[in-house]
């Protein structure tokens, strides 16, 4: 178990509330934090809002992009020890007709594809790393789908089934060596949680109490913590979060 003070780990959907409140944590927990978004002007304020993180624009729904973005990053840094992947986004409707083709494409790509490409682009570096970690944020939709969320709760319960088909090549990888066996020290794994919510949120409905919720700084904390747990009891884990 080790903690994540001098790993490099990549963040995606950096500029998000979720992720600028990992990037701050994990920077405060020792590790070299990679911020990554597709808004150069939303990633430069990222970076001045959290002195001395790693920033890089890059549009993860491109295979070529994420590679291009794995080349530069092991360029700088010479290896990564994590992927945080928190690109997210909704739409839903009012009953099960009103799931268009139109929201498909959009959740498909922020939630599927850009997941598919960032880990296939930093794969190799996870299986090399003394303490490897890769995790999104799921949903509890994925698991209880409701007619209108039907679209997004597809995407979601895709993401977490790539999640552990990543999950079964790091196992895989790392018992490969059948002479001189090598202790799985990589994982993946799937945080599932109800919704999030910051302070943004809150002052903006302060009468809200947003049951069930999850803080975006709690998930952090969370997520700060997966390099202390075990890897062969993390790898391929579904954690739920409470509110």
């Amino acid at each position: 178990m080790i903690p994540p003070a001098g790993r490099v780990v990549v963040v995606t959907g950096a500029a998000g509330s979720a992720g600028t409140a990992t990037a701050r944590a994990l920077q405060a927990a020792g590790a070299t934090v990679v911020a990554v978004g597709p808004s150069a002007q939303r990633v430069s304020a990222l970076a001045d809002t959290i002195p001395g993180v790693f920033t890089e624009v890059a549009d993860l729904s491109e295979a070529a992009a994420a590679d291009h973005l794995a080349g530069r990053v092991r360029e700088r840094h010479g290896s990564v020890d994590g992927v945080v992947h928190l690109i997210g986004g909704y739409r839903g409707g009012a009953g099960f007709a009103a799931n268009t083709d139109e929201d498909w494409h959009f959740l498909s790509s922020a939630l599927i594809d850009t997941l598919r490409h960032v880990t296939l682009a930093f794969h190799d570096d996870l299986v090399r790393s003394p303490a490897g970690r890769a995790v999104i944020v799921s949903a509890t939709a994925a698991a209880a789908p409701t007619a209108g969320s039907a679209n997004y709760a597809a995407a979601k319960a895709a993401a977490e089934a790539w999640m552990l088909a990543l999950a079964d090549s790091l196992r895989r990888q790392q018992s490969a060596h059948k002479e001189n066996p090598v202790p799985q020290t990589s994982a993946a794994a799937i945080l599932v949680i109800k919704a999030l919510v910051d302070d943004r949120m809150r002052a903006e409905s302060p009468e809200r109490k947003f049951p069930g919720y999850t803080d975006v700084d709690d998930l952090a904390a969370r997520i700060v913590g997966l390099w202390s747990t075990d890897a062969v009891e993390l790898n391929g884990a579904r954690i739920a979060l409470g509110g």
